[in-house]
């Protein structure tokens, strides 16, 4: 099975799409990623979908890739005695320590990290941003606030600030226990949620071991402000639009959107563009125009991802999203507009050979009639440094590793293959690779290929060798002019 794009779809599971014939369906409907969203269900739900995922895997014979989304501290104020209440404009508000239910005029806020860090002048946003406070004094146990957007307070409401840098790690004691359950499962990626700094994901890095890659969500201003550091520190991004248009003004959202995608395509990171994508679809069997633009929109920008949030795990037409999702990306890559501005937004990189042979395996690609692009790759390096390059041509990403294949399933236009056997001769590597792109249709025998690899193989990082391969295995063999 291959599918006729190159950016990939994230479904996420939920209550919608629980069962074996459902996730079965939204991998034949597009889903190339299934997250698994750890602010919801037990650790039994996730362990039911978890291997769920691994026998539509085996049964499809094609490489499957599992994301697990940490939850992140949630910051919360407190109940209410007979709320909800309604905030008005210019009142004022207390948020304090005080374990008594709330009222009109004050609630408790149980982080009092949050007010060592508020300062006069500082904003607190609650209910999605829906409230809007300015604080005017602030000590340790307490901050008086005036009401500037005002809307109705209940129980438990999420509260943001997003103009400091708290003293929180970004990993609570719930999300450790939670790295640790899915990482002995055997998940492919984690996202870590309430990023801020690059030390988050240095201690996320260190605990998960090597047992999965860590991917960075962009969801706070801070975060935007340090994304130089937390892309270095990151195997990967997920550009968390939801918080961000709750912490940072709607119309700064695209512009900062267009700069993390570009960010990360220079450095050959996927990343993957996230929420409200298809949010209608929750409820109705079709998105609405705009809906569709904006999934145009990040696969126009060269996102290794677009992703279905509440519209796969909790709504009415989970498949339907999915399939949306798939004709909104294979009528936008066969738009001679999307090669055009792939090509204008990329970023030319030779400081290595192994950055020299993948632009000149595009090029070749590009300037010959050649069929595909065949990576042989240990640790993934070889493959996730062709796809930088955007080629034109299919790229094939062939390792022993199943672990590799299904984290390279997550970047733009890698079609992965598991070898069954570890290969130590370049000439046996070009017959796999001509093999997969027989097998998979992507050539025929009268077609040529272009192969990359690194000698000596299974070293991470060493591509240093390209050759341009006939498909057919006797001229391989026999070394007919190529």
């Amino acid at each position: 099975m291959r599918r006729n794009r190159n950016v990939k779809i994230v479904a996420t599971l939920g209550p919608a799409s629980d069962g074996y014939e459902m996730i079965r369906d939204l991998f034949l409907a597009g889903a190339d990623v299934f997250r698994l969203n750890m602010s919801h269900g037990s650790h039994d739900d996730i362990r039911q979908r978890h291997k769920l995922i691994r026998q539509i895997e085996e049964e499809m014979e094609r490489p499957i890739c599992i994301l697990a989304d940490l939850q992140g501290p949630k910051l919360r104020c407190g109940e209410f005695a007979d709320g909800p209440y309604e905030l008005e404009e210019g009142a004022s508000f207390r948020f304090d320590l005080d374990e008594a239910p709330g009222d009109a005029s004050r609630v408790r806020l149980p982080h009092p990290e949050i007010f060592a860090a508020l300062q006069p002048g500082s904003t607190l946003l609650v209910n999605d941003g829906k409230i809007r406070l300015k604080v005017t004094d602030c000590s340790p146990e307490h901050a008086d606030t005036v009401v500037e957007v005002g809307g109705e307070i209940s129980n438990r409401k999420g509260v943001n600030v997003p103009d400091v840098v708290l003293p929180l790690a970004a990993l609570s004691d719930k999300d450790r226990k939670d790295l640790e359950f899915v990482c002995e499962l055997g998940v492919d990626w984690l996202a870590l949620s309430f990023v801020q700094r690059a030390e988050d994901m240095h201690e996320a890095r260190e605990l998960a071991a090597g047992r999965a890659a860590v991917l960075a969500k962009i969801e706070k201003p801070a975060a935007v402000k340090a994304f130089p550091e937390i892309l270095d520190a990151s195997d990967g991004i997920m550009v968390a639009r939801g918080d961000l248009g709750v912490e940072l003004p709607v119309q700064a959202v695209p512009p900062i959107q267009k700069r993390l995608v570009r960010g990360c395509r220079a450095v050959g990171k996927p990343v993957i563009v996230a929420t409200q994508m298809m949010e209608s679809m929750i409820a109705a069997p079709v998105p609405t125009r705009a809906e569709v633009s904006d999934v145009a929109q990040a696969i126009y920008e060269g996102a290794d991802a677009v992703m279905l949030s509440a519209e796969s795990a909790a709504g009415d037409y989970p498949v339907e999203a999915v399939r949306t999702m798939n004709a909104v990306a294979e009528e936008v890559e066969s738009d001679e507009i999307y090669r055009q501005i792939l090509e204008a937004a990329r970023t030319p990189s030779r400081e290595r050979v192994a950055d020299a042979i993948t632009v000149a395996a595009r090029e070749v690609a590009e300037t010959t009639n050649v069929k595909a692009i065949c990576c042989f790759t240990h640790s993934g390096t070889t493959a996730k440094l062709a796809s930088r390059e955007r080629p034109r041509v299919p790229i094939i990403a062939l390792t022993p590793m199943i672990d590799t294949a299904r984290r390279l399933t997550l970047t733009w236009g890698l079609h992965c293959v598991v070898v069954n056997n570890r290969v130590e001769r370049f000439k046996m590597a070009v017959v796999n690779a001509a093999r997969a792109a027989r097998n998979y249709g992507f050539a025929s025998e009268d077609d040529r290929i272009v192969v990359t690899a690194g000698i000596p193989f299974n070293t991470p990082g060493s591509t240093n060798i390209l050759r341009v391969a006939p498909v057919q295995e006797r001229a391989i063999y026999e070394g007919e002019p190529e």
